[in-house]
């Protein structure tokens, strides 16, 4: 049992959000057995037996939780080409580059992604990983987080209609759809894991409606289902983007992309979407009608010139919308408290200075993520909730003044920092602001993978 006790606040995003002063939570098999004032602990948690964490000059909150990434990315940081793109250009670059794609890259750039967010704040991720070229597989991925030991959701993305077929990856970056579906139903069976706490989950994910035909959409949707509300097998892709997604949906479907979602059966609450930048308000009326989901990228949908999804309106509308940081090569960053800001930053650019407080960007990033991914198990500090709780310091040079008058809004405010503590199903994975791991020796393996790609594909 552990007592994480005198946290300066504990920000709980319970029913009532309460954030308690000089806070405490106790953990006991990967749970959280008690949470309030350091003063009210029960003498029960008070023997010498309780392993004690003093959080004195930290606040606390529960973990983040990542809704959309592609790790792999992380090899194509920054490609000079790619830089100053929009996302179909963006895409047609760095296709070739990740055609040559090993088991190896994506085992070590599933583990710096890893160890990135959760240097961030973040305790469960998804990932959306949709080209498997030479040998590569999901359970590369599933290997590489069970050894950072962060909650995982792997979607097991896929890409079937290539530039000879009207879509826009190469024809050698795609997949028969009938090994695709042979392989989701392989990965579920063997992977995915639909009880309380579960460290990994499987999500079927055609990668988007310009890289997968609609027989596939609809096959993955009756495959994720046909394992039935036990398994609770989820899907997700990306949506309404981009300009340019919205012509190529009309022009090729007849529907916008919202639209042609619903008619492949692509809502309900086991699904979300990544950005939906260009949802109209009837789309949003039936994602909310639907609970459909939406992982929101803001920094993305910037460095993309993609636009700004409508997060206000989806949040006055009930739509469950989380935080994703994207792919790492059109973000170049994994850390989810500075998307956290970002959220809060471009809703307001709009004009209103009230369209987004820095506690809500707070719970669309806790609360908001863990109804995105379908759990009830984690985004919150709450007896009976998993022990999956991150700790920043409010005594540093970056937060001076702010943490004085408000620590939660100068957490969001002031320039993201990284987690003192992370801890994961009660596990303590960072400590005084260092990973478990090796991280020195992870950067340089991970950048020798990232040379040796580029290299393979003719860039170096």
């Amino acid at each position: 049992m552990l007592c994480v006790e005198h946290a300066d606040l504990l920000v709980t995003m319970d029913k009532e959000r309460r954030e308690i002063v000089d806070g405490a939570v106790v953990v006991a098999d990967g749970a959280i057995a008690w949470v309030g004032a350091t003063s009210d602990l029960p003498l029960s948690f008070q023997s010498a037996e309780v392993q004690r964490l003093n959080a004195r000059g930290r606040i606390v909150l529960p973990g983040f939780v990542n809704t959309h990434h592609h790790f792999y990315q992380t090899l194509t940081r920054v490609i000079p080409a790619a830089q100053d793109a929009v996302l179909f250009d963006w895409l047609k670059t760095l296709y070739p580059i990740w055609a040559e794609l090993t088991p190896e890259d994506v085992f070590v750039s599933t583990q710096l992604a890893l160890t990135e967010l959760l240097c961030s704040g973040c305790t469960t991720s998804s990932d959306h990983h949709y080209l498997w070229p030479n040998g590569t597989r999901l359970d590369d991925q599933f290997a590489a987080a069970e050894s950072i030991g962060v909650r995982f959701h792997g979607a097991r993305g896929s890409m079937s209609l290539g530039e000879s077929q009207g879509g826009l990856p190469p024809d050698r970056c795609t997949e028969q759809e009938s090994a695709i579906l042979r392989d989701c139903q392989r990965v579920v069976e063997r992977f995915h894991d639909p009880s309380r706490f579960a460290m990994r989950r499987v999500v079927l994910a055609p990668c988007s409606p310009f890289s997968v035909t609609p027989e596939l959409m609809r096959e993955s949707a009756l495959l994720a289902r046909s394992f039935g509300d036990t398994m609770n097998v989820h899907l997700h892709t990306h949506l309404a983007e981009t300009q340019d997604e919205e012509r190529f949906c009309l022009e090729r479907f007849g529907y916008r992309p919202g639209e042609y979602a619903e008619l492949l059966g692509w809502t309900g609450d086991d699904v979300w979407h990544a950005h939906c930048v260009h949802l109209n308000q009837s789309e949003v009326a039936r994602f909310a009608q639907s609970k459909t989901g939406v992982a929101h990228c803001p920094t993305s949908n910037m460095r993309l010139a993609s636009g700004i999804a409508p997060v206000r309106a989806l949040r006055d509308a009930g739509v469950p919308v989380g935080l994703g940081v994207d792919g790492s090569a059109s973000n170049d960053g994994s850390h989810l408290l500075n998307e956290v800001r970002q959220c809060l930053l471009l809703q307001r650019v709009l004009g209103n200075p009230r369209a987004m407080t820095a506690r809500e960007a707070l719970e669309i990033a806790t609360l908001g993520g863990a109804a995105v991914l379908g759990r009830d198990d984690i985004g919150a500090l709450v007896p009976g909730m998993a022990a999956d709780l991150v700790a920043f310091r409010l005594d540093t040079l970056w937060h001076a003044g702010g943490a004085v008058h408000d620590p939660v809004a100068a957490l969001v405010f002031c320039q993201p920092q990284p987690v003192d503590w992370a801890m994961v199903a009660g596990r303590l994975l960072v400590s005084a602001g260092m990973p478990s791991l090796d991280v020195p020796a992870l950067v340089a393996q991970h950048s020798r993978a990232a040379r040796a790609l580029v290299c393979r594909a003719g860039l170096a």
